[in-house]
Order: C-alpha cells, then sequence, then structure tokens
C-alpha cells in the first residue's frame, strides 16, 4: 500500500504544478496580447522613419547628420543585449546568448574597445557566468516597456556617438516575426547610415528632394528620432518574443504534466489492484486455515 500511497500524493502534486503551469501560460498569453498591440502599433511608424532616413543616407545630399556618417576608424564600439529579468521562457535568455558572444568575440579582435551593456538579469548574469563584464545594466524592463525609459538609454546614446566616445552600436535581441517565429540576432543601429530596410532604398539615388524650412532642420529632427523608435521597436520585439517563448514553454508543461499523469494514474491502478488482490488473497488463506 505504500507504493499506491505514493504514487498517489506524487500525482497530487503534479496536477498542482499542472495548475500553475496552466495559469502561467493563461497570464503570458494576455500579457503577449497586449505587447503585440504595442509593437504593431510601432511598426508602420518605425518602418517609415528607417526608410525615410535611409533614404537620405542613400540620396548624395551635400547636407549630412553626424549619426549618418560612417566613421574612418572604429575604436569604441558597444554591444546593448536584451533579455528578461525572469525564466521558465523556454530558450529565449539563451538564443540570444549564442548569437551575441561570437559577435563581442569578432568586435573585440577587431576594435581596441569593445563595452556591453545588457538589460536583463538572465542575461547579465549568462554574461557574468561566460566571463564578460557588463557596464551599464538595466533591470526596470518588463514586459510593456516605457518609451520614457528607452528614450533615456537612446539620449545617452546619441550623446557617447556625437561626442566621439562611441563609433558604433550593435545591439543584440529577439526579432518577432510571427507567433510560430522569433529570430535571436544582432544589428548595428549607429551609425545610421548602416541600416537596410528594403529594397526601396536602393532606388532613392534618383529622387530629389525639396527641404522645407531647410535640410538642416528637418534631418536634426528626424534622424535622432528615427534612432529612438528604431532602438524602442527593438525593446518592444524583445517583449513579444519573451511572451511567446513563455506561453509555449508553460503549454508543454502543462502537456507534459498531463502525460505524467496519466501515466501515474495507470501505474497507481495497477499497484493498488495489486494490493487489493493480495488482500484478497489472505482473506481466502484464512478461511481455508480456519476450515481446515
Amino acid at each position: 500500500m505504500a507504493n499506491a500511497r505514493a504514487l498517489d500524493k506524487r500525482r497530487k502534486s503534479i496536477r498542482n504544478i499542472r495548475k500553475i503551469t496552466r495559469t502561467m501560460e493563461l497570464i503570458a498569453t494576455a500579457r503577449y496580447k497586449k505587447a503585440m498591440d504595442r509593437a504593431h502599433a510601432a511598426t508602420a511608424y518605425t518602418d517609415q522613419l528607417t526608410k525615410i532616413v535611409s533614404q537620405l543616407a542613400a540620396a548624395g545630399l551635400q547636407v549630412s547628420h553626424p549619426l549618418l556618417e560612417q566613421r574612418p576608424e572604429t575604436n569604441h564600439a558597444r554591444m546593448l543585449v536584451l533579455t528578461s529579468n525572469r525564466g521558465l521562457c523556454g530558450g529565449y535568455n539563451g538564443s540570444v546568448l549564442r548569437e551575441v558572444m561570437p559577435r563581442i568575440a569578432e568586435l573585440r579582435e577587431n576594435i581596441p574597445d569593445v563595452v556591453v551593456d545588457c538589460s536583463g538579469k538572465r542575461g547579465i548574469d549568462g554574461l557574468a557566468f561566460r566571463g564578460v563584464e557588463t557596464d551599464q545594466q538595466f533591470r526596470n524592463f518588463e514586459d510593456q516597456p516605457a518609451f520614457d525609459e528607452v528614450d533615456k538609454i537612446a539620449s545617452h546614446y546619441l550623446n557617447l556617438f556625437i561626442t566621439g566616445k562611441m563609433d558604433r552600436l550593435d545591439i543584440a535581441y529577439t526579432k518577432f516575426i510571427s507567433t510560430s517565429k522569433q529570430i535571436a540576432k544582432v544589428e548595428t543601429l549607429l551609425p545610421l547610415a548602416s541600416l537596410d530596410e528594403g529594397d526601396d532604398v536602393g532606388e532613392s539615388g534618383s529622387t530629389e528632394y525639396e527641404f522645407l524650412p531647410s535640410a538642416e532642420s528637418i534631418l536634426e529632427e528626424i534622424v535622432p528620432a528615427s534612432f529612438k523608435a528604431r532602438l524602442f521597436k527593438c525593446f518592444l520585439d524583445a517583449a513579444v518574443s519573451e511572451q511567446v517563448a513563455r506561453m509555449i514553454a508553460m503549454k508543454g508543461a502543462t502537456e507534459n504534466a498531463g502525460d505524467m499523469i496519466k501515466q501515474l494514474s495507470m501505474t497507481y491502478n495497477r499497484a493498488r489492484q495489486g494490493q487489493i488482490t493480495g488482500e484478497i488473497m489472505e482473506i481466502i488463506g484464512g478461511v481455508e486455515a480456519l476450515e481446515g
């Protein structure tokens, strides 16, 4: 009976775990829908801004902007890594770290000064475990990144780039494509001329632009705004991808718990059946002994 009792106790424990994973799946689904709505709303704006800046960079204008200029030498580079604060999201953080480690090694081979920043406790701990020190650490971003917080980070990077303290900025994050597809990748955000957003960019060389009131004033506004929108979009994509990964992981855990409960129920029933059979045989044996 002890074996059957232990199996029943384990089955109850797994049922409780299944309730938890099911609840976490539902929470992740709700957060995913909210994050998806925000990311979708920002996509069209960000893509259009990026396209305009890319076309202006390829148009051969006499007026330029510091954020569009390719530096002759790259001596100072930064890498921003976007991960999550919480776990239970499958291979979400591991995919980003596997993607970023070779890029960090490549940058350090060619650039004298490479600094790594990281958002998310899991990424900070993961980089430290791999021997990578992080300069700036951001732990305040959850499933709904605030633009004001990202704007502070973007303004800091813009100041570093314009003053010459940084020549290049890369970002490692998980790009959201669809519910079934998210890709961990590394992109170069600064200088902005390195962005490539579609085939339309190549057709901009023959386009004539007229600026009102002036080209300088237009570029002064649109170029920094494009970078900030681009960085914010990366944070939004990372947030959506995290919730998708957690939703899928918790769904898989719930299904696995159900399978384990079925197996334990079968084992418990066999053990209980054997116990009952044994008790019946003992009773029959006792009756026969009394009759004899």
